[in-house]
């Protein structure tokens, strides 16, 4: 984010009189005064919670990194152990339908279809038994339908056996195997999701710079995307200057600047870095009518902070040597 300061006016050196304060009577500079800015980064959590721990106050440098906020975890903790008992359970099923039947699971389908097929072949004697003694009634028919019952539910245990016998043979289908490596896939995911969140939970400083707002306190619960800090580059900062049509051909991308601040007599060194193609009316914060009528050009002055003379809002002069350029 960039501030919104005020921006520059401009006049034109053609003459001593219409020269900017510091520009002596140099004819071919292009005077503008206006304010330092410098690059805004809002610092929140991408997750909401109790904000625990909030380090750094207003005019605190940071370096980039740094952890300068963290959120109460608790919650995505428990999350994560469920999340993960989950992705255990669904990666042993998986796990099992990949290793197939074991020699031992096919011995024991085959022994308990053998009892179950001669359990069913001695249902069916006593049952042909029976019926010969009911028709000659010599057995109750209580006896033979019970016979019949049982016949049938052995019957039914044999059928039941040998499809087991048969699954356990044949091993587990293409479409059972594709389904577990989709629910492994899926708990992996939540897994993932749910760490996220826990890092999402701690902020560090995106680069350096110095908190320029502490917007929260300690103890608060936050909605997700909250405002903590907001974090200043005062490395880098630049001026913005508008100058007319007549004179921005007389500026160009990588130009040298001579820069003025209040209370000191030496001047900074600056470049261009950025020239409008775009004309727009002169801001309104520009004094008079007459010029703010005026069509004009931005142009953006970036500067080296290394001594830290520039502070972003303070008011600052920009000359640009303009002299035997067309």
């Amino acid at each position: 984010m960039r501030t919104s300061l005020a921006p520059l006016y401009l006049t034109l050196a053609a003459a001593p009189g219409l020269l900017g304060c510091g520009a002596g009577t140099d004819r071919g500079v292009i005077h503008a005064s206006g304010h330092i800015e410098a690059t805004e980064v809002r610092l929140g959590a991408k997750v909401g919670g109790r904000l625990l721990a909030l380090p750094f106050w207003e005019g605190d440098a940071v370096k980039a990194g740094v952890v300068v906020a963290q959120l109460d975890t608790t919650d995505a903790t428990n999350d994560l152990a469920r999340a993960g008992a989950e992705f255990d359970a669904a990666d042993a099923r998986l796990r099992l339908l990949l290793a197939g039947s074991r020699k031992e699971d096919v011995q024991r389908a085959e022994a308990d279809l053998e009892r179950a097929e001669a359990d069913l072949a001695g249902a069916v004697l006593d049952l042909n038994r029976l019926e010969g003694l009911a028709d000659r009634g010599t057995a109750t028919l209580k006896a033979r339908d019970d016979a019949r019952t049982r016949k049938a539910m052995l019957a039914s245990a044999v059928t039941a056996g040998r499809a087991r016998l048969a699954e356990l043979v044949a091993g587990p289908r293409p479409q059972e195997i594709e389904q577990a490596r989709a629910q492994r896939a899926a708990a992996e995911a939540a897994v993932a999701t749910v760490r996220q969140r826990i890092a999402d939970a701690t902020v560090a400083a995106p680069r350096d710079g110095v908190i320029t707002q502490r917007v929260a306190e300690p103890g608060e619960v936050l909605p997700p995307g909250a405002l903590l800090y907001v974090l200043t580059d005062i490395a880098h900062p630049w001026l913005n200057v508008y100058v007319d049509e007549p004179s921005l051909p007389r500026i160009r991308l990588g130009d040298p600047v001579r820069v003025r601040v209040d209370g000191r007599s030496d001047a900074f060194a600056g470049r261009v870095t950025y020239v409008s193609d775009v004309a727009e009316f002169t801001p309104k914060n520009v004094q008079t009518p007459e010029e703010r009528a005026k069509l004009v050009f931005r142009v953006k002055v970036g500067l080296d902070n290394a001594a830290g003379v520039f502070k972003p809002g303070m008011p600052a002069d920009a000359y640009f040597d303009a002299q035997g350029k067309p």
